[in-house]
């Protein structure tokens, strides 16, 4: 008795207020019953009182199911929390298709159904990802949702897309490795314009290396796949960034950097957004490849891309060991001492200098005068002392002139001479211990 006069009470006060009156709201015939059971079923789902709300959301549901679209986003609610709920296979498919079932009448009388196939995707990703028997379902159903709404599709729903993509393919499902790389392309691009329109760049790159996974699980993404299965489609349209970022990214998981078509998909995403890590990354792997003019052109262009002097500085020394290994030592060593002029702690490029100087004392000695053969020697100490590198100095320091080849071939400690060959340095002469 208590109950019914409080619900009185409740439908009183209602019918007081314009709120059910509004557009939206489309009351059957027996709209005083209709309302008792509308606030009914809403007051149990607030109290999680979910079995007890089904008698009269059903009641609704026969019966005013044009009433409000709130009935179908209440009803997807309770039958959801009903099939979590419950433990019995039988029963909770029963919830699990009632809570579909909500999710297409809610579009059958209100429309909508961008959204709402995209909410219903990402609901039976979440009831239904553990059952085989309904891999094909998501699989499709996900596919409409990210066809319907494509860039705009929730990011969440990307990575179920691709996961539901491997559960089915690995469960046995008639799908081809093809049709699998349609679906992480069409993952990736739209993740790459989210990026591009003001996405958040970490929670995106945390998703699409999560989708980069999931790949690499559903497929055998090796050197060889990349090579022969997605090398041909870049070479086919060398300026397709979609198709080049794939490959750039899944080179680096596979750890396939030798690939000349790594390279080329790396440029590619280059010349789509240029930046400093990336122009470093093709100039080593060019460098690599012995392609020492295109290498020298990266190196430079991530030089420009940086306002850090440690990374200028870094840039140019490596410009250095690369034209060293070219055998241009004088350049070698102006690019080297270019680096110290930006970053003058970066000792190592002194020692680098000095290891040139070093290293050719057998190709620069003349044979004529030994004293100056090993005057060489003090230009690689005075390095080294720069760089700090004591065992350097050391090295450098034993291969001094004797203070009997200074004398023998008349020459004197402290004396100023030139040391010829691509050094073309003067020299203070010392003797060593």
């Amino acid at each position: 008795m208590k109950t019914k006069f409080f619900l009185s009470m409740i439908l009183a006060i209602v019918c007081l207020q314009p709120a059910f009156s509004q557009a939206g709201w489309n009351w059957p015939e027996d709209k005083e019953l209709a309302m008792e059971k509308n606030v009914l079923y809403t007051d149990l789902l607030k109290q999680k009182k979910y079995e007890q709300a089904r008698a009269p959301l059903t009641w609704l549901l026969n019966n005013a199911p044009d009433l409000n679209k709130s009935l179908y986003i209440n009803g997807e609610k309770i039958y959801e929390a009903l099939a979590l709920k419950e433990k019995d296979p039988s029963l909770r498919q029963n919830y699990v298709d009632s809570t579909m079932l909500m999710f297409d009448m809610r579009i059958k009388y209100f429309g909508e159904k961008n959204e709402v196939i995209e909410r219903k995707a990402l609901t039976a990703y979440k009831l239904e990802k553990g059952n085989k028997a309904a891999y094909k379902d998501l699989y499709e159903l996900l596919g409409e949702s990210v066809d319907l709404n494509g860039n705009d599709t929730f990011e969440s729903n990307l990575v179920a897309y691709m996961d539901v993509t491997r559960r089915y393919k690995k469960s046995g499902g008639d799908i081809s490795d093809d049709q699998v790389l349609a679906v992480y392309d069409k993952i990736s691009d739209i993740f790459a314009y989210k990026l591009d329109h003001g996405g958040n760049e970490d929670r995106i790159g945390k998703y699409q290396e999560n989708v980069d996974k999931l790949l690499a699980a559903t497929i055998n993404v090796d050197c060889d796949f990349i090579e022969n299965k997605l090398g041909p489609k870049l070479q086919e349209n060398p300026e397709d960034l979609g198709v080049a970022t794939n490959i750039f990214k899944l080179s680096i998981v596979g750890k396939c950097f030798d690939l000349p078509v790594f390279v080329q998909s790396a440029e590619v995403v280059y010349n789509s957004k240029p930046t400093y890590g990336l122009a470093k990354l093709i100039a080593t792997r060019l460098v690599d490849q012995k392609k020492y003019t295109e290498a020298l052109d990266y190196y430079q262009k991530a030089i420009e891309l940086t306002e850090e002097n440690t990374k200028k500085a870094e840039m140019n020394l490596q410009i250095a060991v690369m034209m060293n290994r070219q055998g241009n030592k004088s350049s070698a060593r102006s690019y080297a001492l270019k680096a110290t002029q930006e970053d003058p702690s970066l000792s190592e490029a002194y020692s680098f200098v000095g290891n040139l100087y070093m290293n050719s004392y057998n190709s620069c000695k003349g044979g004529q005068d030994k004293a100056l053969d090993r005057a060489i020697f003090i230009l690689a100490y005075d390095m080294f002392s720069k760089a700090g590198n004591r065992k350097g100095m050391a090295a450098a320091k034993a291969q001094f002139p004797s203070a009997e080849e200074i004398f023998t071939y008349n020459h004197s400690v402290g004396e100023t001479v030139h040391v010829g060959c691509w050094v073309n340095r003067d020299v203070v002469l010392q003797k060593r211990d």
